[in-house]
């Protein structure tokens, strides 16, 4: 195994188009949440293991948008490989959620009726809930579901209480996953998109903008990037990424009080529709809108939309009216022409690919990558699995629980919407595990520029503090990068 730096990360670009950069039994393509818990799952099974991402930092690409609601999977297709790493998941999160510091917001949910039509098919939700295993599901009257959210409106016909659904940390998670591989033994390649590869019946070389990497298995998760990866380095790929644009308002904290749990719509055929949920940073969200298109970089957002977003939202929680939005932003999921995983091997070229993981990704990732272990294991690769493994320890941005603000000698606020400190900014700059690798990265793991005033004050101090440190620097005005 190749380790250049210390600290398992690879950033800079020394070496030449052809230097080799690792050499590794198992090379991860894409830094989302998918790719870091497959790294992470792999290195603990005691694979030398790279994570190859194209951008600064992970979850720069769909992973970066999302719900941060961990599903039961009730209303999973039945016995389908998503319900099954839907609940492997699910189950592994809540295992590991404490060791690793990361935060458990225990909101519930409800799926509400508000019409007719959508209280007509309580009945085949109830059923698919109880297939799934999730036995837990209660039918609501209007009156009962009010007691439970007197501030919903009062048009609401019924509900299903989901009394299991939790909210998370969407991006601290898949930051421990990676940092628990890269204590031990795992590298990580950053700036390093994948141009093509090699395969010579026992190992790939795969090209990257940097260098190369040899490897014996390859795991394919690049996202909304995963068809043209496979086209670029096998030749063709058997499905096609249709992107899918969710769109989301983000009300001012004083809407958290308003609502404790999440409250579903009836779900259809093509989306799981439009979510009204607090977030483990103290605000309320509406959305996701579901828009095909074309780009699959296009993240802007439309004010007819928002609009119609933020009426919705009022609709069913009237007293959001007096609530000031404090952000809107989209994210963009990897969808295909087909509504399941697209998950593949190919045994004759040592190869898997996990395409079309999309709004149940956060929930999955931990029982995909059980489920990528299971099949190179059936494969016939052999690992040593780690004993007694490292664990990290990431820091707490949850609004319910103690901050580094709480805790004296933190130095200055650095960002008074958020309560981000100085000590936790250049924690995360100085880290010798991970450190942020660009301004999204820093956001994502403190929090920083993502209040009221969106970065307007602090981004000045935030170019001092970061200067030197990223390769693309802060300029004032960048915070809504």
């Amino acid at each position: 195994m190749i380790d250049e730096q210390s600290t398992h990360t690879l950033n800079s670009d020394k070496a030449g188009e052809n230097a080799l950069l690792a050499d590794v039994d198992v090379a991860i393509i894409g830094g989302g949440v998918v790719g870091c818990a497959v790294t992470r799952r792999m290195a603990l099974e005691g694979a030398s293991v790279v994570l190859i991402e194209k951008a600064a930092d992970i979850l720069d690409g769909a992973s970066k948008g999302n719900s941060a609601i961990l599903h039961t999977g009730f209303d999973a297709p039945v016995g389908t490989l998503e319900w099954e790493c839907v609940q492997k998941g699910y189950n592994e999160y809540l295992e590991i959620h404490e060791s690793l510091n990361l935060p458990l917001l225990k909101s519930g949910a409800l799926v509400a009726a508000w019409t007719e039509e959508e209280e007509a098919r309580f009945s085949e939700i109830l059923k698919k809930g109880n297939e799934n295993n999730v036995k837990d599901l209660r039918l609501l009257s209007s009156s009962e579901a009010l007691a439970l959210e007197p501030n919903l409106s009062k048009d609401i016909r019924a509900a299903i209480a989901i009394p299991r659904e939790y909210v998370i940390d969407p991006w601290s998670a898949p930051l421990a996953y990676l940092m628990q591989a890269l204590q031990n033994g795992g590298q990580a390649l950053f700036n390093a998109g994948v141009i093509g590869g090699e395969f010579n019946g026992s190992e790939w070389i795969l090209k990257t903008v940097r260098g190369t990497v040899r490897a014996r298995y390859v795991i394919n998760s690049a996202g909304l990037y995963g068809d043209i990866v496979n086209k670029d380095v096998l030749g063709a790929s058997d499905f096609t990424i249709k992107p899918r644009k969710g769109q989301f308002v983000v009300f001012d904290k004083a809407a958290n009080k308003l609502v404790r749990s999440i409250i579903l719509p009836v779900p259809t055929k093509r989306t799981k529709g439009i979510v009204l949920f607090p977030t483990i940073f103290g605000n309320l969200m509406v959305g996701p809108t579901a828009e095909e298109q074309d780009d699959r970089d296009d993240a802007s957002v439309d004010e007819t939309i928002l609009n119609d977003l933020h009426a919705q939202a009022i609709k069913k929680l009237p007293a959001l009216a007096g609530i000031p939005v404090t952000a809107t932003y989209a994210g963009i999921r990897p969808a295909t022409e087909r509504p399941e995983y697209r998950i593949t091997q190919d045994k004759d070229r040592n190869w898997i690919t996990l395409g079309g993981i999309r709004s149940t990704g956060l929930t999955s990732a931990l029982g995909i990558a059980q489920h990528v272990h299971g099949l190179l294991t059936g494969q016939g690769a052999e690992f040593r699995k780690v004993d007694n493994p490292s664990v990290p320890f990431v820091p707490n941005l949850a609004e319910h629980l103690p901050r580094d603000c709480d805790t004296p000698g933190y130095g200055e606020i650095v960002c008074h919407c958020e309560m981000v400190t100085q000590r936790e900014i250049k924690a995360v700059l100085e880290s010798e595990i991970l450190p942020a690798g660009s301004l999204s990265g820093l956001k994502r793991r403190t929090r920083v520029t993502m209040g009221r005033c969106q970065g307007f004050y602090c981004s000045a101090r935030l170019a001092e503090l970061t200067d030197g440190k990223f390769a693309k620097p802060i300029a004032v005005g960048d915070a809504n990068e």
